[in-house]
């Protein structure tokens, strides 16, 4: 069989100057979306992916109908109550995105039984994103509020993947619109406790959330514009603004946050002229989370301690001065979270490298109001748990979601007084599904430096590790994001064929504490990609997966690591994946005027002003450091309208490795595969993202030489 050649985007060399040192880049042109010319250049890179890719048909088609057969496509999520109504989505065979729904709630009543997924009695859909999104190249909702006194909606909405969202306001009473002249805002939109007015935040022209604005409903014109108030707005550059509301609705809550600076002030929800109050001026390097506790605030804050600690504070605080010790943290420990109930306090935290819910109950005989109750314990010795969505604050009992790599996602109702606990919902897994049947381990691997790095590792069971299988290895590692625990239907289809399936838990994410975040930010960033290496080449000299056998993937800050794994040690895989990569970091963060830029500098530096900062991101940024050696087989994918890593540095990457790599392209090509209509996430819808999921795993699948289930015939065409 004759292979299709591929594009050869052509090389107009600018030169890029700073601190004395001067790049020439041959592909910077390929940035211009609105260029006819870069356009034909990805159409003829998708043409290619595909071509090359075409007999791969059936296996796509066998790993699709997989997560298809095991996915039970009419469900609904758990019934939370608020007020007079349970609120609820439900998903439809057939249907792409959700039905957003409620019943009447009696008091007293049970919870409405939705395993069924279909419609229950008196329901009335609020939103049907289904309907909405249908026929539509890209659908994504970006804020979804009813207001406290349940009579009004606000829904946004985008269309093309670039976040930018138009907003439309619904009296829920007789389902008119009242108001659908909000448009081009970002993420998040709350109500005021009567519905009359909408706060909503708007973005600058590098993507960063800057301003929060209120509208009274109804009131504006065709852009909205005049009918709005600027209620904050944030000049330093380095933050970012969010929005929502206390549990209680009593106040509108503006986040403020740099990547190590953070900022809160509430808003009252009953008037809507009411201006903000700041909890407590930012001071440098301090964050600090506020939650509403009937007449006092709960702080958890970094302030005198990088893992953070628990405070309360008067409700009318509006100083750090006035935060009180409540609980510190552990050797050991992060406290991540806090909400607050009537009679009970959960605190979010991680332990030992895994999510905890820690209880504190009330005590109006201390000053705090609280005292330390009990941790909330579970089985399974890897496993992920948080809260649940809880809407009310008078409660005894609260919804918990509980994971693993073996359990699926589950819904869990827990009564705080006496643990006893009611499973509500287990994600459904269709046909054969035994959990028995797969092992998850946690192994540790000694980083260059000597640190323990944890990895995850899931395997069928039976699985030896004797130098022969197929290996998936993934991580993230930036931004203090932690890579936990997860069920997923499609890495079944991995797992069955034989494919040993890990994640990294690599520094400059937060699975260890804060320190781990550290060591793998800044100046310390190649720890990130040592770390990710070692584990790499331990798993191949553990015998868990052979040494022409690995896979690597990795998206967005991930891909990042994907691509300067592979620089330092390509030999060490045999293909990988690499999802909207942010591959040529310096070039990007170099310029202010884009969204990844001015707010990263307190991630991976300022490379602008700082020499030292430059030289360092130069050593690692991928697309500045291929070498002219044999490279894996390399699937880079991203999305035109990504306003978060453009599509400009994987087309930049994949052209240079083109250039500079040693690999045969029949057996190690290099694809490029470019979503038209789509965003950071890639497709939306559930049926695009199961296509596009079949799509990239067959062509790793194919590298690996893991095409076919392990036991089975043939893939299904």
């Amino acid at each position: 069989m004759t292979l299709p050649e591929p594009p050869s985007a052509a090389q107009r060399p600018r030169t890029r100057t700073h601190h004395g040192h001067s790049f020439e880049d041959p592909y910077e042109w390929l940035r211009d979306k609105n260029d006819p010319e870069v356009i034909g250049y990805l159409d003829a890179e998708n043409a290619y992916a595909e071509a090359r890719t075409d007999h791969l048909a059936p296996v796509r088609r066998s790993i699709y109908d997989e997560i298809r057969s095991r996915t039970q496509e009419t469900d609904a999520s758990v019934a939370v109550g608020s007020g007079p109504w349970w609120y609820y989505t439900r998903m439809v065979e057939g249907g792409s995105y959700g039905i957003h729904a409620r019943s009447p709630r009696v008091p007293g009543g049970p919870r409405p039984d939705l395993s069924t997924g279909l419609p229950v009695a008196d329901e009335q859909v609020l939103l049907d994103a289904d309907a909405l999104g249908s026929g539509r190249d890209y659908f994504a909702i970006g804020a979804f509020s009813v207001s406290a006194d349940h009579r009004t909606l606000a829904y946004s909405i985008d269309v093309s993947g670039d976040e930018r969202f138009d907003l439309v306001v619904v009296d829920l009473e007789s389902g008119s619109v009242r108001d659908d002249s909000i448009r081009g805002i970002g993420y998040g939109a709350e109500l005021t406790i009567d519905g009359s007015t909408v706060y909503v935040t708007r973005v600058d022209d590098a993507w960063r959330p800057h301003e929060v604005w209120r509208y009274p409903v109804g009131s504006g014109d065709a852009d909205g514009a005049s009918s709005g108030e600027l209620v904050l707005r944030e000049e330093d550059e380095r933050f970012w603004l969010g929005i929502g509301a206390s549990r209680d609705d009593r106040f509108i809550q503006i986040g403020l946050g740099s990547k190590t600076t953070s900022e809160h002030w509430l808003v009252d929800a009953s008037d809507p002229v009411a201006g903000p109050r700041c909890v407590a001026p930012r001071r440098e390097g301090v964050e600090y989370d506020v939650e509403v506790a009937a007449d006092r605030l709960l702080i958890v804050h970094n302030a005198d301690n990088r893992n953070s600690d628990l405070a309360w504070a008067p409700l009318s605080s509006s100083t750090h001065e006035d935060w009180r010790p409540l609980l510190q943290s552990a050797p050991g420990e992060r406290f991540t979270g806090v909400d607050a109930f009537a009679h009970h306090v959960v605190l979010s935290l991680r332990s030992a490298g895994l999510t905890a819910l820690r209880l504190l109950e009330r005590d109006d005989t201390v000053d705090a109001g609280w005292r330390l109750g009990r941790d909330l314990v579970f089985e399974e010795e890897i496993h992920t748990v948080g809260l649940g969505d809880n809407a009310e604050v008078d409660t005894e009992s609260v919804l918990v979601v509980y994971e693993s790599y073996l359990t699926p996602r589950t819904v869990l109702e827990i009564d705080l007084r006496t643990d006893e606990r009611e499973v509500l919902r287990r994600v459904p897994v269709l046909g054969d599904y035994d959990p028995t049947a797969y092992v998850q381990r946690r192994l540790w691997v000694s980083a260059p430096d000597g640190v323990e790095v944890p990895v995850s590792l899931v395997t069928r069971a039976g699985v030896e590790p004797d130098g022969t299988h197929p290996g998936f290895l993934t991580a993230y590692g930036s931004y203090e994001h932690s890579h936990d625990p997860y069920f997923s239907i499609p890495r079944l289809s991995l797992l069955d064929r034989g494919v040993s399936f890990a994640v990294a838990h690599v520094r400059g994410g937060g699975e260890m504490g804060r320190e781990w975040y550290e060591q793998g930010r800044l100046q310390h960033k190649r720890n990130t990609f040592t770390d990710f290496v070692a584990v790499a080449r331990h798993l191949v000299d553990s015998g868990w997966v052979a040494a022409d056998r690995l896979a690597a993937s990795g998206g967005s800050a991930g891909g990042l690591l994907i691509g300067a794994a592979v620089n330092l040690a390509p030999e060490a895989f045999r293909v990988v994946h690499a999802d909207v990569p942010f591959v040529d970091a310096l070039t990007t963060i170099l310029d202010p005027s884009l969204p990844l830029t001015v707010v990263e500098w307190e991630e991976w530096g300022d490379p602008l002003h700082d020499p030292e900062v430059y030289e360092y991101m130069r050593s690692y940024t991928p697309y500045e450091n291929i070498a002219a050696a044999v490279y894996p087989a390399i699937l880079a994918t991203t999305s035109l309208n990504d306003t978060r890593v453009y599509f400009v540095e994987p087309a930049k990457w994949v052209a240079a490795l083109r250039a500079t790599v040693a690999n045969d392209p029949a057996a190690r090509p290099i694809l490029l595969r470019t979503e038209m209509v789509a965003g950071h996430g890639g497709r939306s819808g559930r049926y695009a993202a199961w296509e596009q999921t079949a799509w990239e795993w067959a062509f790793v699948l194919d590298q690996l030489g893991a095409t076919v289930p392990v036991g089975g015939g043939a893939p299904q065409g």
